[in-house]
């Protein structure tokens, strides 16, 4: 299976600690699972587009890893070391308020993972699913030869007054729509499997334009006129509370860091 993490940036001063501290959690986390993982990748996030407040746009990155088995299972038994995870890195991610004292209060890992967002901040994003994706809506003939391509994923939580069967059947009925938008080249989508981890959201699903301007048009323009569902959680598109019920991020197509190819330096016996 694969996972993706969608890290939030507090704001801009943070973003080269943000940056650097992940450098140096590369060679921490290869000590923890090189044995069965065979991706581990961050995509830079591209700036939030006009109004993508609304769709919980992440600001910073997405890390996505391919695993070979669970990193919950339980033969996983012991690591000779704990991952470092100072408290202040949550502040500069967007985890905690910016204003507590974290500057000498570390996490384990699971701690790190488990930010739910009652604290006001944004929750911890980590979501499980298939190697491969389900569902294939549009867009199976394009090639690398067809350009560069502005990709929008985003992960569902359906409301708790419905059941997840009628949230899918209005969330496929939305993805039909899309469909027929040229400014929408690709359409890909797959549950969440979330007995890994008791993730709360409950599909992914990504959509690929030429760039910002499409999404805009496609994302905000075309979906103005969207019936509001009985249950929505805000008045427009996509009618579901922000980073918690629907949260997103922009990505390009190649990551900045290919961390199991590109690290060189000195990984930790375990």
């Amino acid at each position: 299976m694969r996972s993706v993490i969608y890290t939030d940036l507090a704001k801009e001063e943070y973003r080269h600690k943000l940056l650097a501290w992940h450098m140096l959690h590369v060679a921490d986390s290869i000590s923890q699972f090189e044995p069965y993982v065979t991706k581990y990748a961050f995509y830079q996030a591209l700036p939030v587009p006009p109004e993508g407040e609304r769709f919980g746009v992440a600001r910073f990155h997405m890390c996505e890893h391919n695993w070979l088995i669970s990193p919950f299972d339980a033969h996983i038994t012991a690591h000779a070391f704990n991952e470092y995870m100072p408290l202040e890195v949550l502040k500069w991610q967007n985890s905690v308020p910016d204003d507590e004292d974290t500057a000498d209060i570390f996490l384990t890992g699971d701690e790190f993972r488990s930010a739910d967002g009652s604290n006001g901040c944004r929750p911890f994003v980590f979501a499980f699913m298939p190697m491969w994706w389900e569902k294939d809506l549009k867009g199976k003939e394009r090639t690398i030869q067809d350009g560069f391509n502005y990709r929008w994923q985003f992960l569902v939580r359906y409301p708790d007054e419905i059941t997840e069967e009628e949230g899918e059947k209005w969330l496929f009925e939305v993805l039909e729509r899309f469909k027929e938008m040229p400014e929408v080249t690709r359409i890909l989508t797959s549950h969440v499997y979330q007995e890994v981890n008791d993730c709360k959201f409950q599909r992914c699903v990504e959509m690929w334009f030429e760039g910002p301007n499409e999404w805009y048009r496609a994302c905000v323009t075309k979906m103005a006129d969207m019936p509001k569902p009985d249950w929505a959680q805000q008045d427009k598109f996509p009618f579901l509370k922000p980073m918690f019920n629907f949260t997103s991020i922009m990505v390009p197509d190649i990551p900045y860091s290919d961390n199991l190819v590109s690290y060189r330096g000195n990984i930790m016996k375990r």
